[in-house]
């Protein structure tokens, strides 16, 4: 009688080890299809579904005292909100990227400009340094 308890018990433990083992792959692959796509510079044409965010990857410059922001003329924001960002540090000599967020609104197709410079004011595409980068955003 003993052992049938034994072998009851440990297939008990199977049981919870397989299942608990199940449910974290489960959460890994949901966790890696809900992230977030990233989009990097080159990435000009950007297609995604209402609700969908993203984020373009731009390279931080080198010298400091550079900023990303997005351009004018902004994107439709019937199509297209920011939704923020982040640095992400590759460590020397890899430097760092920013993630610039948005979320997708509802179907259209909008422009995305995002400027890198200093000042950022009024002129800023012909500051020396300037960078821009031009996405075509499209909602289906």
């Amino acid at each position: 009688m003993e052992n049938s308890g034994i072998s009851r018990g440990l297939r008990t433990l199977v049981i919870v080890v397989a299942l608990t083992t199940l449910l974290i792959a489960l959460h890994s692959i949901f966790s890696q299809l809900s992230a977030p796509e990233v989009y990097d510079a080159d990435d000009t044409e950007i297609a995604v579904s209402p609700g969908d965010r993203f984020s373009v990857r731009v390279p931080d410059g080198p010298a400091g005292g550079y900023h990303w922001i997005i351009a004018e003329p902004r994107p439709d924001p019937a199509v297209l909100k920011a939704a923020g960002g982040r640095v992400a540090t590759g460590g020397p000599p890899a430097g760092s990227d920013r993630h610039l967020s948005f979320e997708a609104v509802r179907p259209g197709r909008t422009d995305l400009r995002l400027l890198r410079c200093r000042r950022c004011g009024p002129g800023a595409a012909d500051e020396a340094g300037a960078r821009s980068l031009n996405f075509r955003v499209t909602v289906r």
